[in-house]
């Protein structure tokens, strides 16, 4: 693909990420993708056959960017289970305090699908969720976690839930309270589970951006 064609096409891809991500899959369209992007629909179309097709090309790649981000900034996640789990919260209750944030993008795109269990955007997301938990399950076989797989998952669990609900109440205490149950689990296979002192979560209500995955 010519580099003129390839920025059109990653400016399409941008456009229609900020969008999906602010409004919802379902609420934006064609024309406001193309118009938000500075393209006609004409042009749109060139690239992508359909707004289906567009979402898979979005999560692909904001997969492929979110893993890259996680792996460079993996010397964050060092230390002890409870270090990292700290880590962990602790960016969860300091990314929900930023304006305009709305959760986890996959976790979002996925609930708008639920009754499209064969759509592709999901099986991207199914890929990319798994490949978070595996790195998770990694850092806390680092870390000398017995179970690290199981350990992993609950973790997530976790985090899922204390991200819905704070969209849900507006209280990044949920952060907190995500942490000390997550320390717990991880002191069940490890005797040095402390509480959690994750920096962020105050009883502040958060402002509705940090584009999480």
């Amino acid at each position: 693909m010519p580099r003129s064609a390839e920025r059109t096409r990653r400016q399409i891809l941008d456009a229609a990420y900020e969008l999906f991500y602010r409004k919802g899959f379902s609420r934006v369209g064609v024309d406001e993708v193309a118009a938000f992007a500075g393209l006609t629909k004409r042009t749109f179309y060139y690239h992508f056959t359909s707004k289906d097709e567009l979402l898979g090309s979005v999560l692909a790649l904001h997969s492929e960017l979110s893993l890259a981000r996680i792996r460079k900034y993996e010397d964050r996640y060092s230390g002890s289970a409870d270090e990292i789990i700290d880590v962990l919260f602790s960016e969860l209750a300091r990314w929900s305090a930023k304006p305009g944030w709305a959760g986890a993008g996959f976790t979002r795109i996925v609930m708008e699908l639920a009754d499209l269990p064969g759509h592709p955007a999901r099986a991207i997301a199914h890929r990319h969720k798994a490949a978070v938990e595996a790195w998770w399950a990694s850092l806390l076989e680092n870390a000398g976690i017995s179970a690290p797989l199981e350990r992993a998952r609950e973790v997530v669990l976790l985090m899922e839930g204390a991200t819905a609900l704070i969209l849900i109440h507006g209280d990044r205490t949920y952060a907190k309270a995500a942490c000390q149950a997550a320390k717990k689990l991880a002191g069940e296979s490890s005797p040095t589970a402390s509480t959690c002192t994750c920096r962020h979560a105050s009883s502040r209500r958060s402002r509705s951006s940090a584009k999480r995955s």
